[in-house]
């Protein structure tokens, strides 16, 4: 970035779209790292940053997916969080061992994310080279300018920039058969982060979520918090609700000495890991010890794949990776099962072939003949992963633009390593920068805080012109080991 004598007095201009986890920190990076002045604009639709939808203040219950031990927002300060929830009387006088291994409540590390920003971009101190400010709006377009770039706003304000990041977050969920007649009908819910529990029926109706992820079980905690009594039903096309962690043991066999897990390519890794997996069943050990093994390891073999081996994977084992992979608090865990056990909580393995209104309630057609009403609907299938299908007002303009350009998959968008946007013409963009979910067909593991915190960091560094630091993304210690 250019030095402010370059510019006479004035500093360099750094907007950030996204006050999200990965904006929020981005912004904190750049802030802490800096040693010159610099200016950082973070614009983002919701407020507080730092928060956004994962941390936000709506429900109590939902808890953090990862053990606390694994959540610092600093790749270099891995205690950074524990010690923070030590200064919070309800931790103080837990045992070391026992936080360590705690899932803590979304909303305190919302608070925790929130006095990382407090602390360096709102009142930072006198002597701090970086200033801040907070812009409530959304970014819609970038335009090109003779000096830097303007980020429009949906309100027709507009902020200057030298330099943009670009920290979208999680695209809205796909779009479902059927489901563009259904807008503003009282029993659909196409945002299941909006407060659909106000709309709840009554306690003989029904509940139908679509999708078994980590935002269905979150819903059905809320159900269960409520002390809704109703029927509720997921389905999913494979019916795989989240597993839970657990105490695994230790398996140095994998990956195994000599083997370069980068030179396989998709089907021998296939292999090499249902080997693995087998091995440990005759253990009575838990295969999803192989996932977290290879977790250190799985952005550098997903650029080692092919174009076609991707669009394999991501087509035909995706799901069941995501099970394995994003896995749940025992106590969550153990919520869904008791719900299911109940009878209360129906799980659906099918396609939705399509959705309509039938007065005051929603039909969900499903595959094979099969159907189900209800008289409230959430759609929880999880984020569109197709960029040139974004609803995103500020991506499309870019694509248009060809200010960016979707990578070989149409998972994201491209970028070069230090996280500078490649246009349609594959130059390096003067102005662009990105991180997280849209970087998803780039690196794979892009969603989760050890590979957001890091790629917040090189962000920063690039920006400052910083060496960056030559640790592999997501290093964490292993999830099994709790």
């Amino acid at each position: 970035m250019n030095s402010p004598s370059a510019r006479g007095a004035r500093p360099p201009r750094i907007v950030v779209v996204g006050g999200g986890f990965s904006g929020a920190m981005s912004a904190v990076n750049i802030a802490r790292l800096s040693d010159s002045p610099v200016h950082i604009t973070v614009v983002s639709d919701r407020q507080p940053v730092g928060r956004g939808v994962a941390y936000g203040l709506r429900r109590p219950e939902y808890l953090l997916n990862v053990a606390a031990r694994n959540m610092s927002a600093f790749p270099h300060e891995p205690d950074h969080f524990l010690q923070w929830l030590r200064t919070r009387s309800e931790f103080e006088a837990v045992p070391e061992i026992e936080l360590r291994e705690s899932f803590i409540p979304r909303q305190i590390y919302g608070d925790y994310v929130r006095s990382i920003v407090q602390h360096h971009l709102q009142s930072p101190g006198e002597m701090a080279p970086a200033s801040a400010e907070f812009v409530i709006g959304r970014a819609v377009d970038v335009e090109p300018r003779a000096n830097g770039c303007r980020v429009r706003l949906a309100d027709g304000s507009a902020v200057d920039a030298d330099r943009v990041v670009l920290a979208t977050g999680n695209e809205t969920p796909a779009a479902l058969p059927g489901a563009d007649t259904l807008d503003g009908h009282p029993a659909w819910v196409g945002n299941p982060w909006q407060a659909w529990e106000q709309r709840l029926p009554r306690h003989d109706g029904s509940v139908v979520i679509l999708g078994t992820g980590l935002t269905a079980v979150d819903a059905i905690l809320t159900l269960r918090a409520l002390g809704w009594l109703g029927r509720i039903h997921a389905v999913s096309r494979h019916g795989w609700l989240p597993h839970a962690h657990f105490r695994g043991i230790e398996y140095p066999e994998f990956p195994p000495p000599g083997v370069d897990l980068t030179t396989l390519g998709l089907d021998r890794l296939l292999v090499l890991m249902e080997e693995h997996c087998v091995a440990l069943h005759r253990q009575n050990a838990n295969p999803a010890i192989i996932v977290d093994k290879l977790r250190p390891h799985t952005q550098h073999v997903w650029g080692s794949f092919s174009r076609q081996e991707r669009l394999t994977f991501a087509r035909e084992h995706a799901a069941r990776w995501s099970v394995f992979r994003h896995r749940i608090a025992p106590d969550i865990h153990s919520q869904i099962t008791s719900s299911q056990l109940t009878g209360q909580l129906q799980i659906h393995a099918g396609t939705i072939m399509n959705l309509s209104a039938t007065e005051d309630r929603i039909g969900v057609e499903l595959d094979g003949d099969r159907s189900l009403e209800g008289d409230l609907v959430l759609n929880a299938t999880g984020p569109s992963n197709r960029l040139t299908a974004s609803r995103s007002v500020l991506l499309q303009n870019l694509l248009r633009r060809g200010a960016i350009a979707p990578d070989s998959t149409d998972m994201g968008l491209q970028v070069d390593p230090d996280h500078t946007v490649r246009t349609t013409t594959g130059e390096r963009s003067p102005w662009l920068l990105a991180l997280g979910p849209i970087l998803r067909g780039t690196y794979w593991e892009t969603i989760a805080v050890p590979e957001l915190r890091l790629q917040a960091r090189r962000v920063a560094e690039t920006l400052l012109g910083s060496a960056h630091e030559n640790e592999p993304e997501g290093q964490l210690q292993l999830e099994y080991m709790i």
